[in-house]
């Protein structure tokens, strides 16, 4: 049977390797948009980064309301659902930090500084997704 998550374990579960993000915003004719990120937690604060140019960014400049879902795509099929507010930044040495630590996450600390370097850039921002509702259930299949 099923079971709820708590505070760590859900914390635990999306950091777990190299887990994507199922990020869904809401575009301007009211379309759900989902698309996979990368990203690292602060605290519980999921953070990542985007082009400000893409659906994403638009969407979440026009509304910061966000969903993201983080799941495990085989038995026991767990999944973390996550809803809140985004807040966008464009300070370049916080996006470096960030995207550096991103980097290391998705690529391996040898390719850290490159995609960091790559992704804290004019033409990017850093998104900071801070969860107001959190739902994360574990062993759907038990």
């Amino acid at each position: 049977m099923s079971r709820r998550m708590d505070h760590d374990e859900w914390r635990a579960f999306v950091l777990d390797g190299t887990r994507t993000g199922k990020l869904a915003v809401t575009r301007k004719s009211g379309m759900p948009h989902v698309v996979p990120i990368w990203f690292v937690l602060d605290g519980d604060d999921f953070v990542f980064t985007t082009g400000v140019s893409v659906v994403k960014a638009k969407a979440l400049r026009r509304d910061p309301r966000a969903a993201l879902c983080v799941d495990l795509e085989e038995p026991p099929y767990n999944f973390v659902a996550v809803e809140g507010t985004v807040e966008l930044s464009d300070d370049l040495d916080a996006m470096l930090e960030w995207a550096t630590k991103i980097g290391a996450r998705y690529m391996g600390a040898d390719r850290a500084e490159e995609f960091g370097r790559r992704n804290a850039v004019e033409g990017e921002i850093m998104v900071r997704l801070t969860p107001e509702r959190v739902i994360g259930i574990a062993d759907m299949t038990a």
